[in-house]
């Protein structure tokens, strides 16, 4: 590995010489709303050929890069850890520690773009067959949280994780999401702690179930009655607050990819019967599921809507990628309806026909206690799990995610930084929700 590192160390020499006017220049720049219009483009030109080097860099070395990194994919590293790694290893090839420190206090149009560097170092790691699969890999372990949480919540059976609260009743754990203020939209807090919350459904051994439902919103609008998911916190992407890694990247590979493809845990711990560990999981519609919330529907098992709740995917308006709905949505709706809901942002309400295209049953509001209760029994039954898995297998092959999750860690990325993206979302600096 020394010898890797040595002959990666000199690889990157000649590209980090590219790339180093563009730091030079912007040292010498006030903030970016304070600039000209030629100092701007003068920037622009510098950053673009630094880009264009550590793109070609990792073109051609990517998959040496991730093995220096890991020490040969021996070193499971979570996305924050991996791209620290390669900022100090590298230096200049991604954002330094400090440089994403002062990125994160500015407002989204006051940021130089930083994240667009993880995004096309991610975007390269993704891209390499070997590098691609063990960093996924890595992604479906449980978290450290989860680990020191374990043993309280298999005492006790539940636990406070601030947005969200995780309840084992019976044989389902039931993941309340509480951020009332909000509409239950996410932002960086609630993606970490749904990542613990999925950990630690699926390392209960009493869990037969995961059952996701929002909780009883406290805002006027919609007070006493419970909301599945807003969709992204747009006032919290104004700001500045919504991360390109620990929110975009770690939502889509973190508890999403585990409530689909299970928990992986170290090897011998399971045995050779399986790899990872896998539990059905029941979506509960309240109201509404908008963006997010709808994305998250296409990978649940059943989902359960009241017949007064709709689903939307904006996110074509914002002017983001909705997650991986665009490669779910049309297997599950077809081509036509893809298009309008993603596209042109066609709202779909629960007692619509083509809702059953994205839901299982409708049920009046006042009957959703029940569905859901009923739903757990079926789908405990023992060879649910096997079942399920082979049908995920089959729909969507880790081999056709690693490949849409390459193309879209660079697309999201510089979709983050868009000019329509920031003239959209300004808009939202003081409001905390849209529905």
């Amino acid at each position: 590995m020394k010898h890797l590192y040595a002959s990666l160390t000199e690889a990157w020499r000649e590209p980090s010489v590219r790339a180093a006017p563009a730091e030079e220049i912007l040292t010498g720049l006030p903030g970016r709303s304070e600039r000209t219009s030629e100092q701007q483009a003068r920037l622009d030109a510098a950053v673009e050929e630094a880009r264009l080097a550590r793109s070609a860099f990792l073109a051609e070395h990517g998959q040496a890069v991730y093995d220096a990194l890991t020490d040969g994919s021996t070193v499971h590293l979570w996305l924050d850890e991996l791209v620290r790694a390669a900022a100090a290893m590298f230096p200049g090839l991604v954002p330094s520690v400090d440089q994403m420190s002062r990125e994160r206090a500015l407002a989204q149009e006051e940021k130089e773009g930083r994240e667009i560097d993880q995004a096309i170092f991610f975007s390269a790691m993704l891209r390499e067959q070997r590098a691609g699969t063990h960093l996924l890999e890595s992604l479906l372990r449980p978290t450290p949280q989860a680990l020191d949480l374990l043993e309280a919540f298999t005492a006790h059976g539940s636990v406070d994780l601030g947005p969200l609260k995780v309840e084992r009743v019976g044989e389902a754990a039931y993941v309340t999401v509480t951020n009332p203020d909000t509409l239950n939209a996410e932002d960086n807090e609630l993606i970490a702690a749904m990542d613990v919350a999925v950990d630690l459904a699926l390392l209960d051994d009493r869990v037969k179930v995961g059952v996701l439902r929002g909780g009883e919103m406290t805002h006027p609008k919609y007070r006493g009655r419970r909301v599945f998911s807003a969709g992204i916190n747009l006032a919290h992407l104004s700001q500045g607050r919504i991360s390109y890694v620990d929110f975009l990247l770690r939502r889509e590979l973190g508890y999403i990819s585990k409530i689909q493809r299970g928990l992986r845990l170290p090897p011998g711990e399971l045995g050779w019967r399986a790899s990872t560990v896998q539990k059905p999981w029941i979506a509960a519609v309240d109201t509404f599921a908008i963006g997010g919330g709808m994305q998250l529907l296409f990978v649940f098992d059943r989902v359960i809507a009241a017949s007064d709740s709709f689903f939307s995917l904006p996110a074509a308006q914002e002017g983001i990628i909705p997650g991986v709905g665009n490669l779910r949505l049309p297997r599950i709706a077809g081509n036509r309806v893809s298009r309008q809901v993603i596209l042109s942002g066609r709202r779909i309400k629960a007692i619509e026909p083509d809702a059953r295209l994205v839901c299982d049953q409708v049920v009046e509001p006042a009957d959703m206690d029940v569905a859901v209760e009923e739903a757990v029994k079926e789908l405990a039954a023992p060879a649910v799990v096997a079942n399920r898995a082979m049908l995920n297998l089959a729909e969507e092959p880790p081999e056709v995610f690693r490949a849409y999750m390459a193309e879209f860690a660079l697309q999201q990325g510089l979709r983050l930084y868009a000019k329509d993206v920031m003239d959209k979302t300004t808009k939202f600096s003081t409001r905390a929700t849209r529905a």
